[in-house]
């Protein structure tokens, strides 16, 4: 893309970590228990799909840390309002899996050939390798964080891997529809550009709003 729109690629990157962060929150992801059964494999899904939007405005991995700090700080806003110390389960495990998401998705889109992002199954492909990969860095968050990830009632069996193949299922939707995402905020952001200085300056402003905005729900969810 032209040099010119380069900070206009990062607002974008900003806005699609807001609506990842209000996401999570939105969810729910039982912040006052561990998650419920399936729904940490669902949002393993969701997160790759987000980390493809924001790949496919930048293809650079700056982009996906970006991703990964922004849903980190909703997480630890989110803890704010309820109260929660930001060394509790529902809180850095959830931090912990966002990066291993993170990692998961750069290494498995830097390992796809050129021809193989093109096509949908290739993308498809990668997302469901990324969910593997992520659920199986998941049990880790025991050394990183010092707090166990949750397992399924009666077992000693993580819910990453018990839930695996949903994760997967999910995966090989969300990574194919995040990159159509991406490509679609793209145009968009073609056509701030081509629009001149005040759609151009719209498009910068829309970042902010939708980072307060998200905050804005996000606050009215948990103090409702």
């Amino acid at each position: 893309m032209p040099k010119k729109s380069a900070s206009a690629q990062w607002s974008f990157v900003l806005m699609i970590g807001a609506v990842w962060g209000l996401t999570e929150a939105a969810l729910g992801l039982g912040l006052e228990r561990c998650a419920s059964l399936a729904s940490g494999s669902i949002m393993t899904g969701v997160a790759l799909m987000f980390m493809a939007a924001g790949w496919t405005l930048t293809s650079r991995k700056l982009s996906l840390a970006l991703l990964v700090v922004i849903a980190g700080l909703f997480k630890m806003f989110d803890a704010l309002l309820l109260s929660l110390p930001l060394h509790h389960g529902a809180i850095a495990n959830p931090i912990f899996a966002f990066i291993t998401e993170g990692l998961a998705f750069f290494i498995l889109i830097s390992l796809a050939s050129e021809a193989l992002k093109k096509r949908v199954w290739g993308q498809a492909l990668t997302g469901g390798l990324a969910a593997i990969v992520a659920a199986n860095l998941f049990p880790l968050a025991k050394f990183a964080t010092g707090i166990p990830a949750c397992v399924y009632p009666g077992t000693s069996y993580p819910l990453s891997l018990y839930f695996l193949p949903l994760a997967v299922a999910v995966s090989l939707i969300a990574v194919p529809l995040g990159i159509r995402a991406g490509e679609k905020i793209a145009g968009l952001e073609s056509q701030a550009w081509l629009g001149g200085r005040t759609k151009s300056g719209l498009a910068y402003l829309a970042a902010p709003l939708t980072l307060v905005l998200c905050l804005g729900i996000m606050t009215l969810i948990r103090l409702h």
